[in-house]
């Protein structure tokens, strides 16, 4: 697998604010520098073979104006396609609609993904979980991504099942709780207190891992 420590230090986050039509939302931001071109990386990124071997199967037409669907997670509309620059598309799941933008670009021998998420603030839900209730999502997608990039011919984690299994390991574990704790402290230096953003990071941590 991975070194998770070296993983999570890799990867930037950032927490912002930003003033919508329907009023506030926060704005979340994960990248890492990956060793391929930005040619290649975009074909990782929106190939539905591709897709489906390190984050999820995919259906639908991933073209703009298109709409796709994630198996058992998150579909959307694409209003953006810029190859191979990067896309913007609905993140629509549960009953609510937030935004994503991937932007690719070239950095030093490789190309840093990332990957934009604007939701609106849902009081009750930031209160009690902050920006890590989606963040260890995103970790985990960019988990699965360097793996397939280090090794495309060979076995990525793509069924629940499996994925599961990861989850549940001590590297699973290891992730989710230095995921958690990075995300807080993106929130703390977009202005959250302290307290507040650990308390929360410790609550999506245990929703994740269903600890104690």
């Amino acid at each position: 697998m991975i070194d998770v420590r070296q993983q999570i230090s890799a990867v930037r986050r950032s927490v912002g604010s930003r003033t919508l039509e329907a009023g506030e939302a926060k704005v979340s931001v994960i990248s890492q520098v990956y060793d391929t071109d930005i040619d290649d990386l975009w074909e990782v990124v929106t190939t539905p073979e591709r897709i489906g071997r390190w984050f999820l199967p995919v259906s639908g037409e991933l073209k703009e104006g298109g709409h796709y669907q994630f198996e058992g997670q998150a579909g959307g509309s694409i209003s953006r396609c810029d190859k191979p620059r990067g896309y913007a598309a609905t993140w629509e799941y549960g009953g609510e609609v937030s935004w994503i933008e991937v932007r690719l670009t070239p950095e030093g021998d490789g190309t840093r993904f990332e990957l934009e998420h604007v939701a609106h603030v849902k009081d009750e839900f930031w209160e009690q979980y902050g920006p890590a209730a989606t963040g260890i999502g995103w970790d985990s997608g960019l988990v699965g991504l360097r793996l397939f990039l280090s090794d495309p011919e060979g076995a990525v984690l793509v069924s629940q099942e499996e994925k599961m299994a990861w989850a549940g390991s001590p590297d699973g574990v290891l992730m989710m709780r230095l995921s958690s704790e990075a995300w807080a402290e993106a929130a703390i230096a977009g202005g959250e207190d302290p307290a507040v953003a650990k308390a929360r990071a410790e609550r999506s941590f245990k929703a994740f891992t269903g600890a104690e």
